[in-house]
């Protein structure tokens, strides 16, 4: 999925109820948002829901008197109504999570790196796993989590949002976790098996 820039004129003909541009924008962030909650494990009920409210919201301030000033950064702000939605959904199921309003970067529930490294074989496969990734995003794993870049340095240096560059981890995280899956890991990465009898 290509990253979309969004200009004034964009803003304008979503402002304008123009059919085809609504059609565009909730496509794109609908992918984005998919992605995005189902990090979170949440059912395919409660993603809907949170999508649709979020884009009702969303064409509500577009709407408004003083609507969206900057068209640029129209992804943060999609976005930041979503994690509204997400607390308030939490909220409402009595839950106490925190969510990226809270903190910028949670702890990626998919993949922890370090546990997996627990010791240097298990480390080498890992690297041998990031090999088999796609150029991008084998180079995106080595620098934040090998090379342990700041996550604005890596934004900087591939031209990406910090949002976009989530959805980009996301992904590359989800091919390795697939790869490692595959993989014959050591015994004491994998759940103990169950004796028979």
């Amino acid at each position: 999925m290509e990253l979309y820039l969004f200009d004034a004129e964009y803003v304008l003909r979503l402002r304008n109820g123009d059919s085809a541009t609504e059609t565009h924008f909730v496509g794109y962030f609908r992918q984005l948002l998919r992605i995005k909650l189902r990090a979170r494990y949440l059912s395919t009920d409660v993603i809907d829901d949170i999508q649709q409210e979020t884009f009702i919201r969303v064409f509500r301030a577009l709407r408004s008197e003083h609507g969206i000033r900057q068209p640029e950064r129209i992804g943060a702000f999609v976005n930041s109504v979503c994690n509204n939605v997400l607390q308030e959904h939490y909220r409402a199921q009595g839950r106490n999570l925190s969510t990226e309003d809270t903190d910028p970067d949670p702890p990626d529930k998919i993949l922890n790196l370090e546990k997996l490294a627990i010791d240097e074989e298990v480390y080498e496969r890992v690297r041998e796993a990031v090999k088999s990734l796609a150029p991008r995003e084998r180079d995106l794993i080595r620098k934040i989590f090998f090379q342990e870049l700041e996550k604005d340095e890596v934004c900087s240096q591939l031209g990406v949002s910090r949002d976009y560059l989530r959805v980009l981890l996301h992904r590359a995280i989800e091919h390795l976790r697939e790869v490692l899956e595959d993989k014959d890991l050591p015994p004491k990465t994998r759940e103990p098996e169950k004796k028979k009898g």
